[in-house]
């Protein structure tokens, strides 16, 4: 019966629709989408423009991770043999974290760029968590930080704290030279008992380690080695030359230190990049799901638009009929 009165209805509107129906159709349809015209056209438009948005976020983000990418196979090699460079006073000092001085200075390491998800914001909660641990009545703990990312964050709320700031270190590529000049600049303008570098260490692309390195003054080296202890070992070792136990410490600390800063920053940095790589992926993954749905709401949105000319042109033809 519906079949039946749905031919009934064709033939009876025939005469009154256009001898060419889908032409018409498509004419109107092409119109629809040049010269957006009422809020049944102006939905869809508004749709269109968020996917075209969505696609050029989507293109942005791919070209940042490929970026990241070649960026990460030239600094994962450094970063690796810079390891090196650092093990041997591990051997011969060992890592003492958690010995107790009066000075502090956390020296936290970040980056200048952002879009590399919680990376820096990782080492500024630990250099805040140190801070507070370290902090006493008879204490003195500051800041020496280096990237734009940590400087923001930290000097909201421990700007008098903050030593020495330096920005854009990762600006031109860094070796071991210039992070030297860094670290006997940083040397001295603080005073210090300890220095605790904070950074990430390489694990993976999608894996860091929030690592704190500890270098000690030669005071404090030469105090924990008359205690015993692992520090206690270095009595068994010979000077040789005109140097004193006081020089070689001194400059077995300012060699300690440079060696530590200048492996900090390869392995942020190379964190730094893996990160980057993570976050650019899943924003590309996010930007395809959510294009699925604005096309999706497109399509839907178009199908009412044709649907509801097309209930027009028949209620037209009926009242002209009638």
């Amino acid at each position: 019966m519906a079949m039946a009165a749905l031919r009934r209805e064709g033939r009876r509107l025939a005469p009154l629709i256009s001898p060419q129906p889908m032409a018409a159709l498509r004419s109107s349809l092409i119109a629809e989408e040049q010269i957006p015209q009422g809020v049944r056209y102006i939905s869809t438009q508004v749709v269109r423009n968020r996917m075209k948005s969505v696609k050029s976020i989507q293109k942005i983000t791919k070209a940042m991770k490929m970026v990241a990418a070649s960026k990460l196979r030239a600094i994962q090699t450094r970063a690796e043999n810079s390891r090196g460079l650092w093990q041997p006073f591990i051997a011969l000092l060992g890592d003492t974290p958690s010995v107790d001085v009066k000075k502090n200075v956390i020296v936290t390491v970040s980056s200048d760029k952002g879009l590399c998800g919680g990376i820096n914001s990782t080492s500024v909660k630990i250099s805040k968590a140190f801070h507070k641990l370290s902090s006493g009545p008879d204490k003195e703990t500051k800041y020496v930080v280096l990237g734009e990312k940590a400087k923001a964050q930290l000097i909201r709320d421990s700007k008098k704290d903050i030593e020495i700031s330096i920005t854009e270190l990762q600006k031109n590529p860094l070796n071991y030279t210039q992070v030297a000049v860094l670290a006997d600049d940083i040397l001295k303008n603080v005073e210090y008992d300890a220095l605790r570098i904070v950074f990430n260490k390489f694990q993976s692309v999608v894996s860091f380690l929030p690592t704190i390195s500890t270098v000690l003054s030669p005071e404090i080296v030469e105090r924990e080695s008359e205690a015993g202890g692992k520090l206690g070992e270095l009595d068994s070792y010979e000077i040789e030359g005109g140097e004193t136990k006081s020089e070689v410490l001194q400059n077995l600390t300012e060699f300690q230190f440079s060696c530590v800063l200048f492996n900090a920053v390869m392995e942020n940095a190379c964190s730094e990049q893996g990160a980057r790589m993570s976050a650019m992926d899943s924003s590309s993954r996010n930007a395809g799901e959510m294009l699925d749905r604005l096309t999706l709401t497109y399509n839907r949105t178009r199908q009412a638009s044709i649907t509801t000319e097309l209930i027009e042109i028949i209620s037209g033809a009926s009242a002209l009929k009638g």
